[in-house]
């Protein structure tokens, strides 16, 4: 089995980490193909309820290791057509990740570039390390997008925003990213971890089909027409309120609803009334 990307599962949570750090992560054809495997096995999996994606080394993802890509190329016109079936590839799993009722936490460190953006923004909740930096570079060497990118990028921060640092020879600094939208949270780089981890506690102690549900519905709702995703919110809550989880935590909910609580006013007036 490959080592590119390392895979560890407990507790219904799978640990995701990609694993080149001597190539800051960047994705060759073989991490390509194992990015889809993982995203198609890990969704697949009905004992995985959440996915924490981080990184080994310095960096993030600096995006598709062109160097290698390019050493590979044979000088016959093939190597643009093997690019373009890897970037199919990789994008059934980014697929496969984005419209699935899996919650998905990054914990993102270092740099950031490329279709390492388009990784990253897999996650559906960002927590970036205070030394982060977030770059396009696509230009700077010919090349154009991918890796959904050009759909991400902009659903993230906004179309003019997503121009900007695609079209300008922008770096974003952790702080900028979080101001921009990119990212959730930034913390220590000391805390990156622990802090992801947290986040995805949050979801497994909690009702967390109905956290993937949510990711979902967002998720597929900016594709579709409004009506659709009326309809898919109609059937999705049906669906949930039949549940034993949703009902039992819709009568714990009740319960605590009835239970008398200390009314500020009506304790004041009480007070005056004995004084």
């Amino acid at each position: 089995m490959s080592d590119s990307i390392l895979v560890e599962v407990e507790d219904g949570l799978a640990h995701v980490t990609l694993n080149r750090p001597a190539r800051l992560n960047a994705v060759d054809f073989e991490m390509g193909r194992r990015w889809r495997d993982v995203a198609v096995e890990l969704t697949g999996d009905p004992t995985v309820t959440a996915i924490l994606l981080d990184a080994a080394g310095p960096a993030f993802c600096a995006g598709g290791d062109v160097v290698a890509m390019a050493e590979a190329d044979p000088g016959d016109g093939s190597a643009g057509e093997a690019v373009t079936a890897m970037a199919r590839i990789i994008h059934e799993g980014i697929l496969t990740l984005v419209r699935s009722s899996t919650p998905i936490v990054a914990a993102v460190q270092g740099a950031v570039a490329g279709g390492g953006l388009g990784l990253m923004l897999c996650a559906d909740y960002i927590v970036a390390s205070d030394a982060a930096r977030f770059v396009s570079k696509y230009a700077n060497i010919g090349l154009t997008p991918d890796l959904g990118v050009s759909t991400l990028l902009p659903a993230a921060i906004g179309q003019r925003r997503a121009l900007t640092l695609l079209l300008q020879d922008r770096a974003l600094t952790a702080d900028e990213a979080l101001e921009w939208g990119l990212v959730n949270e930034v913390v220590p780089a000391d805390q990156v971890a622990a802090r992801a981890r947290e986040v995805a506690d949050f979801w497994q102690s909690g009702a967390v089909a109905a956290f993937g549900e949510a990711k979902r519905l967002v998720r597929s709702g900016a594709g579709r027409a409004f009506a659709q995703n009326l309809e898919d919110e109609a059937q999705t809550i049906g669906e949930r309120f039949g549940t034993h989880d949703a009902r039992t935590r819709i009568a714990a909910f009740a319960a605590a609803s009835r239970t008398p609580k200390n009314d500020t006013a009506t304790t004041s007036a009480t007070r005056k009334d004995h004084a």
